[in-house]
C-alpha cells in the first residue's frame, strides 16, 4: 500500500520559526521520500475562535504561500484548503454522532484552551478533535506527522476508526493511521520565556520570529531575546536548567543542520551577544528566500489560487469515495 501522508496547519496569525523548523522542514523531506503527500490549510478549524473573514481569507492564502516558499512542490504534493472540500464537515458530523462524550472529555487541549471559561467556549472548540479525525480518515491517510501536543488527537482518530470499522462497516473500511516520527522534532521556544513554546498566537510579537519578518526585525528580536547572566554554556552540564540558553542553541543547531553539542563547542564560554549576532545572520540567510517567495506569491494571488484550485480538486477526488462509502454504510439517501 502506498504511504499517504496528511499534515495540516491552521491559517491563524502569521507562521513563525517554530512552524518552519518543527513542521515545514519535515514536510519538504517527506515529499522527497516518494510518499503521496497532502498538505492542508485547515480554515474550518480556525473558526473555533472569532475570525475576521477578510483576514482569514488572507491568512489562508499566506499559509499556502508559506508551504510553497518553504519547498513544497505543487507538482509533487497537493496543497488544499479544508473549506473547499465539503466532505470534511459532512464526515465530521457523522463521526460526532458516533463519538462518545467520554472520549472527548479526556482531551486535554480543550481544557487548556477553554480554561475557566469553558461554558463560554464554542461547541466547535470542544468537538475540534472529531473534525481533525475526519480530516485524516477522509483521505485514508496511512501516516500523520504529530508533535507532542497532537498525539492524543491521533489516538482518538484511531479509536474512532477502529470503532466504526467494527460496529458499522463490519470490515476494514477506514485506514488506521500511524503516527509518523521524523526524528527528534525541533521544539522552538519563546524568545522571551524559554519554558513556553514559540506561538503565532502569543500576545507579544517579540516572542517569535515570523516568516514575514525582514532582516532588521529578525536581528532586533534575537538581540532582545532573553538570556541569563552567564556565558554561553560549553556542554550539556553547563546548560542544565538554562532554558533560554538552550533555546537559542537549539535554534542555531536546527538552522545550521548540526548538533547542539557542536554549537556549544563553537560558542561555549563566549558572550551571548556573539551567539545572537551569528544566529541573526544565519536566520536571515535561511528565511530571506522564503520571505521573498511568500511575498511574490501574495503579490500574485492568481497564481496561488490556481495552485490551490488544483489541490482542492485532487482533495475532493480523493475524499469522494470515502464519504460515499460512509453514506452507504450509515443508510443515507444517495
Amino acid at each position: 500500500m502506498t504511504k499517504r501522508i496528511l499534515s495540516c496547519m491552521q491559517p491563524t496569525n502569521k507562521l513563525q520559526l517554530g512552524n518552519y523548523l518543527g513542521a515545514l522542514v519535515n514536510y519538504v523531506k517527506l515529499q522527497e521520500e516518494g510518499a503521496e503527500c497532502l498538505y492542508g490549510v485547515v480554515d474550518l478549524h480556525a473558526i473555533t475562535v472569532p475570525q475576521d473573514p477578510q483576514i482569514l481569507r488572507q491568512s489562508t492564502r499566506e499559509t499556502a504561500a508559506a508551504y510553497i516558499a518553504a519547498g513544497i512542490d505543487p507538482k509533487k504534493s497537493f496543497i488544499f484548503t479544508q473549506s473547499a472540500v465539503p466532505a470534511h464537515a459532512q464526515l465530521a458530523w457523522v463521526l460526532n454522532c458516533l463519538t462518545p462524550m467520554g472520549w472527548l472529555n479526556r482531551m486535554t487541549q480543550f481544557k487548556e484552551k477553554a480554561g475557566k471559561k469553558k461554558d463560554q467556549a464554542s461547541l466547535g472548540l470542544y468537538s475540534y478533535p472529531v473534525l481533525m479525525a475526519a480530516d485524516i480518515l477522509l483521505y485514508q491517510a496511512t501516516h500523520v506527522p504529530v508533535g507532542d501536543d497532537q498525539k492524543q488527537h491521533l489516538e482518538l482518530t484511531r479509536d474512532i476508526a477502529i470503532s466504526f470499522n467494527q460496529h458499522h462497516a463490519k470490515r476494514e473500511f477506514f485506514t488506521i493511521p500511524e503516527p509518523f516520527i521524523t526524528g527528534e522534532a525541533t521544539r522552538v521556544m519563546s524568545l522571551r520565556d524559554g519554558t513556553q513554546k514559540m506561538s503565532k498566537s502569543a500576545e507579544s510579537d517579540m516572542t517569535r520570529i515570523n516568516l514575514t519578518d525582514d532582516a532588521d526585525m529578525i536581528a532586533q528580536k534575537f538581540k532582545k531575546a532573553k538570556t541569563d547572566a552567564g556565558m554561553v554554556p560549553a556542554n550539556a552540564a553547563e546548560a542544565q536548567g538554562r532554558a533560554e540558553a538552550l533555546n537559542l542553541i537549539g535554534i542555531y543547531a536546527a538552522l545550521s543542520d548540526t548538533s547542539k553539542d557542536a554549537v556549544m563547542n563553537e560558542f561555549g564560554g563566549k558572550q551571548f551577544s556573539d551567539l545572537k549576532t551569528a544566529l541573526s545572520d544565519l536566520a536571515v540567510a535561511k528565511l530571506s528566500p522564503i520571505t521573498s517567495r511568500m511575498n511574490e506569491l501574495m503579490d500574485d494571488t492568481a497564481e496561488l489560487d490556481k495552485i490551490l484550485k488544483v489541490g482542492n480538486d485532487r482533495a475532493n477526488e480523493l475524499a469522494e469515495p470515502t464519504l460515499n462509502g460512509v453514506m452507504e454504510i450509515m443508510g443515507f439517501w444517495s
